[in-house]
């Protein structure tokens, strides 16, 4: 108001000025021998005019500076001891406030943004967006960790991952989360593949989420099979017991009256033996089933993986489980470094190189086992051991890891089961797959 005010009583004076000014001026053409007033009237009339002109486009010009500012985004001009006088440091004033205001808004938006990007960045799950034209973007730092090895924007080149997550891109519905394989370093893997539609300059952008469960879903495996099998274990055990330590005890009494005359006494010495034994062997059998109803405790720490698999390749050598054997070993590159519990899966590999060395020498004249260290492209490091055997069966390659499973006459199903819940308390895979060559070949990641 106050700009308002001293604005009003400048420009009624400059008009009253102007307005005497040119009635003199008027005045003195009519009079005779006033050349000189006339001259002066006509100046000041000319001098009032021009300072009512600047008076008013005082005004236009700041404001049109104002506005300039903000259409060029340029908030760092200065309004303020500028045209002192007539209200106009007040109006100053006024616009400088505008421009603060219009700073500390551009701040603060942009302190938002800079929030939301790190939130968005740094998030857990994997997040991609698909725009009309089917180019996909990797949005943050976990989709950049999880998919690394497509070379394309396009969704044709994310196959490399398996064909229904590239289709997953283009078809999973809004709002309706989907399980969908995952191929990552080769290795199978289940997905919680999401999408929803956000809108970017115009256009509209599927934003998808995606996030690895296989984890999760090995761990309430494991736990369910625990539990399972840490029941199953403690009922039988109960029952078995009594039963172990009576047949020992009838099998001693009956050995102490069998003299050998008598062929009932003998028949039954026999029979109550081979209970003995068959008891024995029931304990034997539920014993070694209580190692895997307990979670491996990993102590990870990083080795050089030459020398350590040299150490187990000289204990499988002395144990006789190569005899007759050939045995080859790689390791690439050559100082390769793994990150893992060297004693739990030292236990692993020394369980796959003898199964891999009997299955090859039942089989082959020539009996062969290799095993070989590298990196995916994650830069993981992956094991494999493979052997010229007769392989598994395909029907069957999905079951070998289940306790209680084996394909071996004297076999307990304990040893690959427990090599799995070992790579997976390394948060890895062991997969088994067919060699083109004939036999088998493990691959563990971890």
């Amino acid at each position: 108001m106050g700009f308002r005010r001293r604005f009003i009583g400048g420009l009624l004076w400059r008009v009253a000025l102007l307005l005497v000014t040119a009635f003199a001026f008027v005045w003195s053409l009519s009079a005779e021998g006033l050349g000189a007033a006339r001259v002066l009237a006509a100046l000041i009339c000319i001098g009032a005019v021009a300072g009512l002109w600047r008076y008013i486009q005082r005004t236009n010009v700041e404001l049109a500076r104002f506005v300039d500012a903000v259409r060029f985004g340029d908030l760092s001009q200065n309004f303020t001891s500028r045209h002192e006088g007539s209200g106009f440091g007040e109006f100053g004033q006024a616009l400088e406030e505008g421009m603060r205001r219009l700073r500390e808004e551009r701040h603060r938006l942009s302190d938002d943004n800079r929030f939301f990007e790190a939130v968005l960045d740094d998030a857990p799950t994997a997040l991609l967006t698909v725009d009309g034209e089917g180019r996909v973007e990797l949005a943050n730092k976990a989709a950049r960790r999880l998919l690394v090895r497509h070379t394309g924007v396009r969704i044709d080149d994310f196959r490399s991952y398996g064909d229904a997550f590239a289709q997953s891109l283009e078809e999973t519905a809004i709002g309706r989360p989907r399980l969908v394989p995952l191929m990552i370093d080769g290795v199978p893997q289940t997905a919680m593949v999401s999408a929803a539609v956000v809108h970017r300059l115009g256009g509209a952008v599927r934003a998808v989420a995606v996030q690895p469960i296989q984890g999760a879903l090995n761990a309430v495996e494991i736990a369910a099979q625990s539990d399972l099998i840490r029941v199953l274990t403690h009922e039988i055990m109960n029952s078995m017991t009594p039963v172990t330590s009576l047949a020992q005890s009838a099998a001693s009494l009956i050995a102490e009256a069998d003299t050998g005359e008598n062929a009932a006494i003998s028949d039954a010495r026999t029979a109550v033996e081979t209970l003995a034994r068959r008891a024995d062997g029931v304990m034997h059998f539920v014993q070694s089933y209580r190692q895997i109803s307990r979670t491996p405790e990993v102590r990870r720490r990083p080795f050089e993986a030459l020398p350590w698999a040299r150490e187990i390749e000289a204990l499988i050598r002395a144990s006789g489980s190569f005899d007759g054997a050939d045995f080859s070993l790689r390791v690439s590159p050559e100082h390769l470094l793994i990150d893992a519990d060297p004693d739990l899966l030292c236990q692993v590999l020394i369980n796959l190189l003898r199964n891999a060395a009997e299955a090859a020498s039942g089989h082959s004249g020539r009996p062969a086992v290799a095993m070989s260290f590298g990196m995916t492209p994650g830069g993981r490091a992956q094991i494999e051991v493979a052997d010229n055997g007769p392989g598994v069966p395909e029907a069957l390659r999905q079951d070998i890891f289940l306790p209680f499973f084996t394909t071996k006459a004297k076999g307990t199903g304990v040893g690959l089961s427990l090599a799995r819940q070992v790579v997976l308390a390394h948060q890895g895979s062991i997969t088994l797959h067919e060699r083109e060559s004939g036999g088998a070949l493990f691959r563990i990641v971890v």
